[in-house]
């Protein structure tokens, strides 16, 4: 049976003498009387307890290439099971999930899945890893967690799509599950981050260093341009600068193009000229694995060797038009180790799944 209960046990959480409880999951620290939700609204105080609403429910599945991710250098051209729940702990003006991410109706919960039943769909399906994304899987993580440790028991490998808005403790135990986590840095201000997502900037660097420092998570960065909040090239710089000194050159950074939408759908689109510019900037800071997404660049989304510059994975969009590594991940013309989690091939067999989007339903 693939059907669970929709509350579930939820954990980082303490009692305060007032009767509240704490959750001590993300910096928001709720605090929640009897029967209320937190700023997540899937986290509930129910009968003096933390209860996650969304355990074992989904806003759908869906077989995705990796790159959608995005991530460019983690298994290139694989397959991916990807699926979300409700609900979010940042409140982005911005976001483009918004219907998911924000919607506080439990019924757009439409797919019923195990732990188990989404370890063996993605067996079943031909996918090589399972993404928690399109909401926050920070919120979900007892959920998200029990489903990794599934999926490893069939050798599917896990990736944590994110804005990295979570404590110390509970980042622990999440990262350790996934193999991989593409973050959403998502400006390099704190008033951004304060005006346009209810959030601070501090917790999500802690937590980038944290996973690159002490995980075994495969690391990737993304940051979506937005005309006239983010875009300004001395807060690139900026941001580039942070990423090259605390994490090394080595973390590929991608600059992602903003579409109008949700409650800023009154600006512009990004231009793909602002993009080119950011990605120029990160690789004048020393940044090896600079790339630009969401529009067709050819030249923005290719891998090249950092030292003889040969181009070794190019891309067109979600497409992988070449690949040239060799099996140990090096590159053919100067054996150079590039930077990253490769297979022997790209993707299953030598062929890339490409850029398809197959929707899958687990429910009876």
């Amino acid at each position: 049976m693939n059907e669970v209960p929709t509350l579930h046990p939820g954990r980082w959480w303490h009692p305060l003498p007032d009767g509240r409880i704490q959750c001590d999951l993300c910096p928001r620290d709720c605090q929640l009387h009897e029967g209320q939700r937190g700023a997540c609204f899937v986290r509930r105080m129910i009968n003096g307890q933390m209860q996650l609403t969304t355990y074992g429910r989904s806003s759908g599945f869906c077989i995705d290439p990796i790159e959608k991710k995005p991530l460019n250098h983690f298994y290139p051209g694989s397959a991916i099971l990807s699926f979300g729940t409700a609900g979010c702990n940042l409140a982005c003006k911005f976001c483009q999930n918004w219907d998911i991410s924000r919607s506080k109706d439990m019924d757009r919960l439409m797919d019923s899945a195990s732990p188990q039943a989404i370890a063996n769909a993605a067996k079943r399906h031909g996918a090589d890893a399972v993404a928690y994304t399109y909401n926050d899987p920070v919120i979900f993580a007892e959920y998200a967690i029990d489903t990794a440790l599934a999926c490893r028991e069939q050798g599917i490998r896990n990736v944590a799509v994110t804005a990295g808005y979570i404590h110390r403790q509970p980042a622990r135990e999440f990262f350790a599950a996934m193999d991989a986590a593409n973050v959403d840095l998502k400006a390099f201000t704190e008033t951004f981050y304060r005006q346009l997502c209810v959030g601070h900037l501090q917790p999500v660097l802690d937590t980038l260093a944290f996973i690159h420092h002490e995980t075994d998570c495969w690391l990737e960065i993304t940051t979506l341009l937005i005309p006239g909040h983010n875009d300004n090239p001395a807060e690139i710089n900026a941001l580039a600068a942070w990423v090259m000194k605390e994490l090394g050159p080595d973390v590929p950074l991608h600059f992602s193009a903003f579409h109008p939408d949700w409650k800023m759908a009154e600006l512009p689109p990004t231009p793909s000229s602002t993009l080119t510019q950011a990605r120029r900037i990160a690789q004048d800071a020393g940044l090896r694995y600079v790339f630009t997404g969401n529009l067709h660049d050819t030249e923005g989304g290719t891998t090249r060797c950092p030292t003889c510059k040969a181009p070794l994975i190019i891309r067109d969009w979600y497409a992988i038009d070449r690949y040239d590594l060799t099996a140990e991940g090096r590159c053919p013309h100067c054996q150079t180790a590039i930077a990253g989690r490769f297979g022997t091939t790209l993707g299953r067999n030598g062929q890339a799944f490409g850029p398809h989007r197959i929707p899958v339903r687990l429910s009876p």
